[in-house]
């Protein structure tokens, strides 16, 4: 379609400021009209993001509390191998003490019944 009027460079300028001071004024009205609205909503995200920060603080100090309780649960572990190892240690060495006492006696007892028949056989001869 064609425009039988020529706008000029003036008329143009002048219909862009209009139009731009009636955005601004739609957008002025549009604010003023949803302040009630965006407080609300600010507050509620506010809110929202304190409760998060809060689940946050409490899920690190759950981590936490696990970690220190796993660490303590591996180390008791650690120092109950470290004396059933100690002990199972012991007990050889008792055996083994207490199989060394026996071959010593064993041989105490074996020498002293071969003296016996030494003394018994020098007394038959004698």
């Amino acid at each position: 379609m064609k425009f039988t009027r020529d706008h000029g460079l003036a008329e143009r300028r002048t219909t862009a400021t209009d139009a731009k001071a009636a955005l601004l004024q739609a957008y002025k009205a549009a604010h003023a009209a949803a302040d009630p609205e965006r407080e609300a909503r600010m507050a509620e995200r506010a809110a929202r993001a304190e409760e998060r920060v809060k689940r946050h603080a409490e899920r690190d100090r759950l981590k936490a509390e696990e970690k220190i309780r796993a660490e303590q649960e591996a180390r008791e572990r650690e120092e109950a191998a470290i004396a059933a190892a100690n002990a199972e240690k012991d007990a050889r060495e008792h055996a083994e003490a207490s199989r060394i006492s026996r071959v010593v006696e064993d041989e105490a007892a074996r020498k002293a019944e071969r003296d016996r028949r030494y003394a018994a056989r020098k007394a038959r001869q004698g």
